[in-house]
């Protein structure tokens, strides 16, 4: 499986749509277009609503940007700090930390980077974020820290941010994962 940007399947809409890049992703400075539309990145996106996750292979995008003398980068989640199912098991009903790193939506239309720390809990196979998050959250990481079993402290990306109202379920990785393979590959 290669390289895919993960985000929440709310925030892809139908075929027809467009990606924004943001500047500081792409090099050399200037180059790369401010958006580009979906229909020219192949592979595309593939929906997976019932896991609230949409996936894009990386291999389409990097095609492109090569077609058009940029490059970008992504910050990929490493396989040991993805949440797998035991890390999810861990997490109870009583309410732990988790960290969201998000490009919140400021009144002037900026989207600076910023870190909430909120509280995360497990109900049954739910796992939810406890209160409602600002623009600009769907979609973003959520990172929690956890001892194992061998009681070592560990980060963990435990999945993404869902849209919610008054609270915010969690894609966790386990259920990434499981539909990855289903995903059109890297060609």
């Amino acid at each position: 499986m290669g390289e895919s940007l993960l985000t929440a399947a709310d925030l892809v809409g139908a075929s027809g749509g467009e990606l924004g890049l943001r500047a500081s992703v792409t090099e050399p400075a200037g180059v790369a277009p401010a958006v580009i539309a979906e229909a020219e990145i192949v592979p595309g996106w593939a929906r997976f609503p019932g896991d609230g996750v949409a996936v894009l292979p990386t291999a389409g995008l990097h095609r492109f940007a090569g077609d058009g003398g940029w490059r970008w980068r992504v910050q990929p989640v490493p396989a040991g700090i993805a949440a797998g199912s035991e890390v999810v098991a861990r997490l109870g009903a009583d309410a732990g930390s988790a960290f969201v790193l998000a490009h919140g939506v400021r009144e002037d239309g900026s989207r600076p980077l910023e870190v909430a720390i909120e509280r995360v809990v497990r109900d049954g196979d739910a796992v939810v974020i406890t209160t409602e998050l600002p623009p600009g959250y769907v979609g973003a990481p959520v990172l929690i820290v956890q001892a194992d079993a061998t009681g070592e402290v560990s980060p963990y990306c435990l999945g993404l941010v869902r849209p919610g109202v008054g609270e915010h379920p969690v894609a966790t990785f386990d259920r990434i994962r499981a539909v990855l393979p289903a995903t059109p590959g890297d060609v």
